[in-house]
């Protein structure tokens, strides 16, 4: 059983740390910032976007790098990709090699984030030290589903295309 705890710590630190050093990059490069080039792609208002993505990527990243609430955690990255995808690279195509990047990259941490939190954390994590072991179909309803959906929910509720140029 080893094995399956080592990759799973390797899959919660990767995506985990990778996403939580994206909102410490908005962060550091201005909130203010970030939320005008939200707003500039039509999610409103930006600066509140701004702060919720950032705060989402920096608490959830790390929550889910140290296996703390693991299907929650990644759930909210799922629900944080899947706008990113969206809004920011779906007119692009799906490489991310392509001009003004593809979605590919916010897919493949959505789907990665999903199947961590639906697999849980692993023995070597935080919800192990709790006793905190989901079980049955829950978490992969959250993350493949519920998240998902609530997310593009809000979205709905919050995007306003930009007028054209």
């Amino acid at each position: 059983m080893h094995r399956v705890d080592l990759a799973l710590l390797a899959l919660r630190l990767g995506i985990g740390v990778t996403i939580a050093l994206h909102g410490v990059n908005k962060v550091r490069g201005g909130l203010d910032g970030v939320g005008r080039w939200f707003e500039s792609m039509g999610m409103r208002p930006g600066r509140l976007h701004a702060y919720l993505a950032a705060a989402c990527e920096l608490g959830a990243g790390l929550a889910l790098a140290a296996g703390f609430l693991t299907p929650l955690a990644a759930g909210a990255l799922v629900g944080t990709m899947t706008v990113a995808g969206i809004v920011g690279h779906r007119n692009n195509g799906f490489f991310i090699f392509r001009e003004g990047q593809g979605w590919e990259y916010t897919f493949v941490l959505a789907v990665t984030s999903a199947a961590t939190g639906t697999l849980g954390a692993g023995q070597w994590s935080v919800d192990h030290a709790m006793s905190f072991e989901p079980t049955g179909w829950w978490p992969a309803v959250f993350c493949f589903v519920v998240a998902p959906a609530v997310a593009l929910a809000t979205l709905a509720i919050s995007f306003r295309p930009p007028a054209p140029a």
